[in-house]
């Protein structure tokens, strides 16, 4: 072929990032060519996403909203529980009660007790007078030995342990076991390094028994942090239960499973790619590798080299065509790889690459021909269509190799350094210093075709810090197509029957999608902590050199030189056995959690009675990586499903909207958050991290804007109810610690509304009555029981369907807005009166008032519908009350008294005094506003409303809490079309000059103030405020309106803006009115 025609179709080979994935359960792309545009086009969203969050945080511009949440918060007074108290005793409840809330206080001794007690044992349950016969169960996600929690793991706990008190409070059988994962690299990362610290020694100067008894050492000396994290979160587990999964039942339980799968054909050894850790040499999974975006060039740090490497960079050659004049050019960002290239594929249909189908190219290097091959996959529209083939060090190169019966040469070994197939010059080198000697080379051959910036996202191993390499290994493999199969059809059935239920539903689809495109996984780890694999490398003595490599398993070595025996006809003696080195992947025996938990493979009681479990509660990230395999080997190994629901939440982020991830350095201690903790220490831990030097700065620049004078001391309480009263099956979560200040400040209200009660209650010594026997008489009344009744209604049907911040929110409301801001404070005068009646009668024997009766048993209720929550507070408060029940006191704890429900309540429920009171609610609303509009404190005017004899009513009614509330000295209700006054002395028409109100179109408010009101001066006020509203209004209307709005912006900021949408448009009418009815007081 004539030179100028071969360079006429010579083109750039498509610039593209080589793809890494691990020969998991990761459905891998059929060709990188396809997915290159939108893959890039998804790598630069996330670059821009991320590097817009950077220089926000890095911005000296400060968020003025944000500082006004900083400087709110004061130190509060820290009061301590110093009462004698053995561990594990009850808390005595009857001392002085101190002024104000402090966590320190309250948290004391209360959890010790509950665990001694056995309160959180499913044995407890024979002693609940209501209890029912029906299990509930779940586990906790197993966290890795060598972790602490962070506010992603309290999110779990705060969730299931709700649930789990719920559920016990309503009289089930609750077990909750809890549970820690012995993390394979995570472990023995660390104590290699603490190893090497304090000896100067690698684990290789270890036997490998000398250095598991290290780990084990560092485990019971170190590993029970999480626990210790749990307790103090309140979480209601079985101690008597947890499970750890390198416990020798659990050890026994991973074996038998790995026997039952190799016998049933899931299981085989195969040369595969995987995800290598050079750092580690050792195979990782794909929830151990972190995507590092890059723009473009960049240099960075990697482990065992002296000086940063250059990444995001694409390299341009050129290889000579065999047997005639002329070049082919590809790219690559890894140039390194080219001496482990064995074809160029092209389109079977690329018109240009016609004349080359059977043709080769010349390795520069190894003198290796490179054959032209063709493939469908491959695109055409995509630089020139010609692709490099390295199929031992790119997953879509390694298909296409099956595909053509390619050569697979591995040019980079486990240590990281260049194999002899390279050649001499490179032997040994390490791969990124063979990357600037392969880029010398090809110079020096005249083959150099140039070197660009490319965006890419560079793989990391999260564990060591070192950049992936997709090396070929021989490993173990799980079957996982036809377990994937068995499974699919299971869930499919289950979720039709109602069996199963996967909570939020959409994430059903995205279930069935994944196990319907799944790949065989790998399960083999060259680690030394773990449960090594039972597998051993078969040699029959005496039947010469020749044998081809073969493997058996068994529970024992024992049980796999008699199987092999039988296989080869000899005796087990004539067996000589040599076991794998390799451990298993610790996500294989977190898969079998549910039921190796509980005794599985042995016929255990639990088991028997526990199994399968209620509800498999975790983070939406992990439906793939654990709760997948848990259906998968759960169906093949027990024939059952392992769980009944499964509960996703979404991921916690913070402020700034990042994930919250070590290597982002922004997580926080759920700890830091109970205890407080100064911005010095946060610092201190983001330093002690090894982070990337960038990403350092921007965690302290994050911390110090977020935090400036650190993080308040907020409670286990607060901390647990602001977790809960977020939307847990909706996006994800964004928690500021301005949420949780707030939580602790409705804490205090709590106390302060028991010290109220305390206060009200001693006004009589009368036993209080039942709650069965108190009947609420006056409309005040009536309208806070029923407003209870709908409460608990409320939260019987969000606990139900899982909706736990509907329950949080219902509560919050009831507590502050409807017994707080209204019902205590319509009930004062006439508590304040009956506590000043019997100090001067010294009646020590009166009944108690009713509203105090009332209140009595409005704040007990609460608290029981709230425990599931905030156990320490509600714990602590509902104890103080028990010296004033009529029956003997209840013995035990509020947490295994029983749940309020609507039926308990049936006898307080007001239906039409709920819908009369949102009248009475406008009217006061609108007095006050009236009141603050001229600005008075202390003044009580003298009010007239004007409405219809319906409203009249109505009013008539609640005249006590109108007048109260309204802060005003006398309520006069005048009915227009009557003619008359309606209240209880005749009253004349509102005089003029009064200050009006407007409640709707037929409700108007009069308030007369001294000295009348100058009716031009506050028309002129309203239409001021009206011209300041309204612009404000039309900018927020035109970003709602936006066509990209529903696209762009998350559901959580949507809903916000609506409410401020219509908060404005409500007051603009509101005005409207005000200033029409003004126009006729002229």
């Amino acid at each position: 072929m004539p030179l100028r025609m071969w360079r006429a179709c010579s083109v750039q080979r498509l610039a593209r990032t080589e793809v890494i994935r691990l020969c998991s359960s990761i459905s891998p792309s059929t060709s990188p060519s396809i997915k290159s545009r939108p893959h890039l086009r998804l790598q630069a969203v996330k670059q821009k996403r991320k590097k817009q969050r950077e220089n926000a945080i890095l911005s000296t511009q400060h968020n003025n909203a944000d500082e006004e949440l900083a400087i709110k918060w004061r130190e509060k007074e820290r009061i301590l529980y110093t009462v004698p108290t053995p561990p594990g005793s009850k808390k005595d409840t009857t001392g002085p009660f101190p002024s104000s809330y402090s966590p320190d206080y309250v948290e004391s001794s209360w959890y010790q007790w509950w665990e001694k007690e056995g309160f959180f044992s499913p044995e407890h349950h024979a002693k609940v007078p209501h209890a029912v016969d029906q299990n509930f169960v779940l586990c906790i996600p197993p966290p890795n030995v060598t972790g602490t929690l962070h506010l992603g793991h309290a999110m779990t706990v705060a969730i299931e342990d709700a649930v789990v008190r719920w559920r016990r409070m309503q009289g089930y059988r609750v077990l909750w076991i809890p549970g820690c994962d012995h993390a394979g690299i995570a472990t023995q990362t660390v104590v290699e390094r603490m190893l090497l610290q304090e000896t100067a020694k690698h684990r290789q100067d270890f036997t490998r028994e000398e250095f598991l008894q290290e780990v084990w050492k560092w485990k019971h000396e170190k590993g029970e942090e999480i626990y210790h994290q749990l307790r103090k979160l309140g979480a209601s587990l079985d101690w008597s239960r947890a499970c750890f999964t390198m416990d020798e039942g659990f050890s026994q339980a991973v074996t038998e499973a790995f026997v039952r799968l190799c016998d049933a054909g899931l299981i085989y050894r195969a040369e595969g790619l995987v995800n290598w850790s050079c750092a580690l040499e050792s195979a990782i999974s794909d929830i151990e590798v972190d995507s590092k975006e890059l723009s473009g060039e960049t240099m960075l740090s990697v482990p065992g080299y002296q000086h940063k490497v250059e990444f995001g960079t694409m390299v341009t050659f050129a290889y000579p065509l065999e047997g005639c004049d002329g070049e082919v050019e590809v790219s690559t960002t890894r140039p390194e790889t080219m001496l482990g290239d064995v074809a160029i594929a092209v389109h079977p249909s690329d018109p240009r690459y016609q004349a080359f189908h059977g043709k080769h190219c010349r390795h520069p290097f190894t003198d290796r021909l490179l054959p032209f091959v063709t493939d469908a996959m491959v695109d055409m529209e995509l630089g020139t269509g010609a692709v490099k083939v390295t199929p031992a060090h790119d997953h879509s190169d390694f298909l296409l190799s099956q595909r053509h019966a390619l050569p697979r040469v591995t040019v980079i070994g486990g240590d990281g350094k260049m194999t002899p197939l390279c050649g001499q010059w490179m032997k040994g080198v390490k791969r990124f210093d063979a990357r600037q000697m392969v880029v010398d080379a090809l110079v020096e051959k005249k083959l150099f075709r140039g070197k660009k910036g490319h965006a890419m996202a560079l793989p990391v191993c999260s564990r060591s810090g070192d950049v992936i390499e997709p090396l070929l290994k021989e490993q173990w493999f799980v079957r996982c197509k036809e377990m994937a199969r068995k499974a699919t059809q299971v869930t499919t059935q289950a979720v039709e029957d109602g069996r199963l239920e996967i909570i939020p539903h959409f994430y059903t689809k995205t279930w069935k999608n994944w196990l319907s495109n799944i790949s065989d996984w790998c399960i083999s780890r060259q680690l030394w902590w773990g449960h090594r694999i039972p597998a051993y490398r078969v040699k029959v003595l005496g039947a010469g050199d020749q044998q081809q490599e073969e493997w058996m398993w068994g529970r024992n070595e024992e049980e796999a030189r008699k199987r092999a025996a039988i296989k080869h006809g000899v005796q087990p003696e004539d067996i000589s056995l040599t076991q794998d080195p390799d451990v298993l992947d610790t996500w294989f025996s977190s898969g079998l959690f549910p039921f190796a938990m509980l005794g599985w493979p042995r016929q255990t009681s639990d088991l028997q009675h526990f199994y399968p479990l209620s509800l498999l509660e975790t983070g939406s990230d992990l439906i793939f990586f654990w709760v997948a395999r848990m259906v998968m080997l759960g169906t093949e190994l027990t024939g059952q499903l392992p769980f009944q629901q499964v509960l996703l939440h979404p991921l916690v982020r913070d402020k700034h909207g990042r994930k919250m991830t070590k290597s982002l350095g922004n997580v926080i201690d759920p700890l830091d958050v109970i205890h407080g903790v100064s911005l010095e220490r946060l610092q201190q831990k983001v330093t002690e991290g090894n982070l990337d030097p960038r990403e350092k700065v921007v965690a302290m620049e994050a911390q110090r804007k977020d935090f400036p004078r650190g993080i308040p001391q907020c409670g286990t309480d607060a901390l647990r109810f602001a977790l809960c009263s977020h939307k847990v099956q909706g996006q994800d979560i964004s928690l500021s610690i301005s949420e949780i200040l707030k939580c602790r400040h409705f804490c205090n209200k709590m106390w302060q509304t028991l010290r109220f009660t305390l206060r009200a209650l001693d006004a009589g010594t009368a036993p209080v009555g039942t709650l069965k026997e108190t009947v609420p008489l006056t409309s005040m009344d009536r309208w806070i029981c029923s407003r209870l009744y709908s409460t608990a209604a409320q939260c019987q049907k969000a606990f139900e369907e899982y909706d736990l911040h509907t329950v949080t929110a219902a509560l919050y409301s009831f507590w502050v807005h409807n017994l707080c801001d209204v019902y205590m404070e319509s009930v004062k005068p006439l508590l304040q009166e009956r506590r000043e009646e019997a100090a001067v009668t010294g009646d020590g024997h009166r009944a108690r008032p009713a509203p105090a009766v009332i209140l009595y048993h409005c704040v007990s209720t609460t608290l029981a519908l709230l425990s599931p929550f905030m156990p320490f507070i509600t714990e602590e408060l509902w104890q103080r009350l028990q010296t004033f029940r009529a029956e003997e006191a209840a013995q035990g704890s509020l947490g295994l008294q029983p749940y309020p429900n609507s039926s308990h309540l049936e006898h307080w429920y007001f239906p039409q005094v709920e819908r009369d009171f949102l009248l009475v609610k406008e009217v006061i609303g609108v007095a006050r506003s009236l009141r603050a509009q001229c600005g008075m404190t202390k003044e009580k005017p003298e009010m007239w409303i004007v409405c219809s004899a319906g409203q009249a009513q109505v009013l008539l009614d609640f005249g006590s809490v109108v007048w109260t509330l309204s802060r005003v000295s006398r309520v006069n209700v005048y009915c227009p079309e009557e003619g008359q006054s309606l209240s209880p002395l005749d009253a004349p028409p509102p005089p003029e000059g009064c200050l009006v109100g407007v409640v709707d179109h037929t409700c108007q408010l009069h308030l007369l103030v001294q000295g009348g009101v100058n009716i031009d001066n506050q028309v002129i006020q309203l239409s001021q405020r009206r011209r300041k509203l309204v612009p404000k209004l039309e900018e927020i209307l035109a970003k709602v309106q936006a066509p990209d709005y529903p696209i762009n912006v998350p559901a959580q900021v949507r809903q916000q803006m609506d409410s401020k949408v219509s908060a404005l448009e409500q007051e603009l009418r509101t005005i409207e009115d005000q200033l029409k009815v003004l126009q006729t007081c002229k």
